[in-house]
This record gives C-alpha cells, sequence and structure tokens, in this order.
C-alpha cells in the first residue's frame, strides 16, 4: 500500500511587489524565521536570514548575482538553492518559496496547523 502526502504551505504577506528592486535585498520577520528575499535577474528568492557560518544577517551582505555574501566574514551563498559558494561556511542555508501576485511578494512556510493555510496548487 502507498500513501500519498500532499505538503501544505502558509503564504505569508512580506510586502509590496515594488518594494524589493533588481539587485537588491531586504529583510522580514515571517513568523519565527528571519527571512531574506532578493531579487535577481527579475526574479524573487528567499533564503534565510542567517549565515550558517555564525548566525550573521545575510540580508545584511551585498548581493552579487546570484550570490549572497555574509557581512561578517565573506561567506557566500547561491540565493537559488542555499548551497555555499564561498568559505567559511561549510553548511547550506534554507530556502523558502516566494511569490509574486496582485503587487505583493508571499513567502511560504510549511504548514505548522493553522487558519491561513493554502496548498501549494490553489495559486
Amino acid at each position: 500500500m502507498s500513501q500519498t502526502t500532499t505538503e501544505t504551505r502558509k503564504w505569508i504577506d512580506v510586502a509590496g511587489a515594488d518594494g524589493i528592486a533588481d539587485g537588491e535585498v531586504k529583510t522580514f520577520q515571517v513568523e519565527a524565521y528571519r527571512v531574506a528575499v532578493a531579487r535577481a535577474n527579475g526574479q524573487l528568492y528567499a533564503v534565510q536570514d542567517l549565515c550558517s557560518h555564525d548566525d550573521g544577517p545575510l540580508g545584511d551582505g551585498d548581493l552579487e548575482g546570484y550570490g549572497i555574501m555574509c557581512p561578517r566574514h565573506g561567506a557566500k551563498f547561491d540565493i537559488r538553492t542555499g548551497a555555499v559558494l564561498a568559505m567559511p561556511a561549510a553548511a547550506p542555508i534554507e530556502t523558502f518559496p516566494v511569490m509574486e501576485k496582485d503587487g505583493r511578494i508571499y513567502v511560504a512556510l510549511k504548514d505548522r496547523g493553522g487558519d491561513d493555510v493554502v496548498a501549494d496548487d490553489s495559486w
């Protein structure tokens, strides 16, 4: 017997779409997470706002193409995948689904049970 689980996500409205220009990063508190939202080459990306090396604020770092650099020690991460691009970090960072809809930016968190849960395919 096989079992299928459909993961649901909770989409949180974080900002107006015009609030993040191309090449820019802004940080938001999204429930229990600090999230850095970046726009690179016209596309939005969302990553944890904590460097895996020493919890530095990635949203305060420079965005170069698809790489975000921690302002503390220069660790660099790919905003598309969370992969480490430069030491001293060795562990990847978390990424979050993000979308632009009706002039707003939404970041998705895994459902932990609540009233504002929207299934992934409903958008």
